[in-house]
């Protein structure tokens, strides 16, 4: 499976195990196993080091603890719709993360707009003073 033009998962280092899936759907949820429980364990797969760093990094409920990437696909009800649904969840998680991001470098307002910040909070200032009873 294809991530970016350099990257592919293999699909060896994918576990995918089909359950009984939750939720409506009569007598045919309790007897077909149409929900598809895919596990990637993102140390131990062929993806680049810097990768694996900034998904360990992300705080995303479907990362486990120890270094797990865990998505149940129950959306519909054939099994092969799951799966690609799962396939689909991974590779956009994946793909999160491989966009180096932008490194963020402090700037300090300008002079000019520090004054104009000022100079609006007196006038406004000034403004409300005048709302207040006049007494002579």
């Amino acid at each position: 499976m294809t991530i970016a033009p350099v990257i592919d998962i293999p699909l060896e280092e994918v576990e995918m195990t089909a359950m009984r899936a939750q939720g409506a759907g009569g007598q045919n949820v309790n007897k077909v196993s149409s929900a598809i429980h895919l596990r990637f364990d993102i140390h131990k797969s062929s993806l680049p080091d810097a990768w694996k760093e900034r998904l360990l990094a992300l705080s995303d409920q479907r990362i486990t603890n120890d270094g797990a990437i865990v998505i149940k696909a129950q959306q519909y009800r054939t099994q092969e719709k799951n799966r690609e649904d799962a396939m689909r969840r991974l590779v956009e998680i994946v793909a999160r993360v491989a966009t180096v991001p932008k490194a963020r470098r402090a700037t300090k307002p300008s002079r000019s707009s520090q004054r104009k910040r000022v100079d609006s909070k007196v006038k406004r200032g000034q403004i409300k003073a005048l709302r207040g009873r006049i007494t002579d």
